[in-house]
């Protein structure tokens, strides 16, 4: 099923794809960079990179293309494609006017180090500092970050109990999951709601990605926190690392990846952190928004896929002990009682029209109610009764009916005369909204008024 608002999550690829050559070839002096663009690659394009990978002189385009047969020759096109706009290779002129290929020399020469061994240490271990007397175990890390995420997703949909920083909110603000008013505290769009329905790699990935949008605006550099988030992802789960070394930029950014829950901290001034699950994961999940999700990138807290049950009356029923569940369905209906392993609810003219009030759509919500169906409602066929659908449907098309338009009022005209003149003078400008002719009354748009009202001031004096 389509959703109507669709996010707009690009993989890797599409991301990097988008940076100016100058970051891309600045990304590539880190190890830990090209072995994840290379992870990531279609596997003919990595074939075709270990096969130049120790090779100094270009390579005939002619000789690229006897690697691959005729019918795979689309295959051979996209890869083309992908390694030129990664500037994983370049083109060469040959002697005798021949094109070729040679590897970016800066991609190749990491690439060799992330392979074979050498250079740098990617991250200095915690051993340095000794044994850590709070040292965390994989149970707990795991634990930690499921606690941390679900705050999150807890204050998207409005938890009371869910505080985030400042920093965060504006970020959910700018990536268009939440809106804000003056004054209001910050409510979840159409877009947020989506959000909320995709697996948690695809969440992770779709957040990194707006951050990394914001990064410059903060002052950050991004090849420093890009490089840091691949470094991250070839770490070792239960492991600790130092942060010695580590500039005020990246500092502040591990604050973030703290919240975020990808690494964990003891306190803002330790000296060594533990990336978690979720950061180990998160460059392995982004090429794809998966909905068929794992153990470890399922949504965190819901080992119930299937636990709604919805009734011809217009009831739900939860079969669930997880608060974003709850809060989720709450979303759009009016909690009646709660139990402690079930909610009932009911779904009302009220609660689906403040949902949609608040950019979620009838669409949204019907997939919702399936993606999460019990096994038993299953078996049916349709899943979802039709009568509780086609309501939804209609009292989304039952609130789209009006149109509002601000305007300012003239009545109490003295005579039909005076009344037509007016009229008259505020069609020819265009700004004539309404016009009830039988009671003298009429409305025009708020940047004609003041035009009108001159018109008018001059009409009576010349009276």
């Amino acid at each position: 099923m389509k959703l109507r608002v669709q996010l707009q999550c690009k993989n890797l690829h599409e991301y990097l794809r988008e940076l100016s050559p100058e970051i891309l070839d600045r990304l590539y002096n880190h190890p830990a960079t090209c072995l994840a663009v290379y992870r990531e690659l279609p596997s003919l394009a990595k074939n075709y990179v270990m096969r130049m990978l120790f090779l100094d002189q270009p390579l005939p385009q002619a000789a690229l293309a006897l690697w691959v047969k005729i019918e795979s020759q689309k295959d051979h096109d996209e890869c083309v494609l992908v390694l030129a706009g990664l500037r994983l290779w370049h083109s060469q002129q040959l002697q005798g006017g021949l094109q070729g290929y040679i590897l970016n020399p800066v991609f190749k020469d990491n690439l060799r180090i992330a392979l074979l061994g050498g250079g740098k240490a990617w991250a200095d271990e915690g051993s340095t500092l000794g044994p850590d007397r709070h040292a965390r175990d994989i149970d707990s890390l795991d634990r930690y970050a499921i606690e941390r995420w679900e705050v999150i997703l807890h204050f998207m949909v409005g938890s009371p109990c869910a505080a985030v920083s400042q920093d965060l909110a504006q970020l959910l603000v700018q990536a268009g999951l939440m809106k804000s008013e003056a004054g209001e505290a910050p409510y979840i769009t159409s877009a947020g709601f989506q959000f909320l329905l995709l697996d948690t790699a695809s969440q992770l990935w779709y957040f990194t990605l707006q951050y990394l949008n914001t990064a410059q605006s903060r002052g950050m550099d991004l090849v420093e926190i890009l490089s840091f988030l691949f470094q991250l992802s070839f770490s070792t789960l239960g492991r600790d690392y130092s942060v010695e070394g580590m500039s005020e930029s990246l500092l502040t950014f591990l604050q973030h990846l703290r919240e975020f829950g990808l690494v964990f901290q003891r306190k803002r001034k330790s000296r060594r952190y533990y990336p978690t699950r979720l950061a180990i994961t998160l460059a392995a999940g982004v090429t794809t928004t998966s909905s068929s999700p794992s153990s470890s990138t399922s949504i965190p807290g819901t080992g119930d896929a299937g636990f709604i049950v919805v009734e011809t009356n217009y009831r739900i029923y939860a079969y669930t002990d997880s608060e974003l569940q709850i809060a989720l369905v709450a979303l759009f209906s009016e909690m009646l009682y709660r139990f402690p392993n079930v909610v009932v609810a009911q779904v009302t003219r009220e609660s689906v029209q403040q949902a949609i009030a608040n950019g979620i759509t009838a669409q949204q919500i019907i997939h919702f109610l399936r993606t999460r169906a019990h096994p038993v409602m299953l078996k049916q066929t349709p899943v979802l009764p039709p009568t509780i659908t086609d309501q939804i449907r209609l009292w989304e098309l039952e609130r789209d009916r009006l149109q509002f338009t601000e305007g300012v009022l003239y009545n109490q005209f003295l005579s039909q005369a005076d009344f037509e003149v007016l009229r008259d003078r505020a069609q020819g400008l265009g700004c004539l909204v309404w016009q009830d002719v039988a009671h003298r009354v009429m409305v025009v748009s708020p940047h004609g008024h003041s035009e009108v009202k001159r018109f008018w001031k001059r009409q009576k004096s010349n009276a």
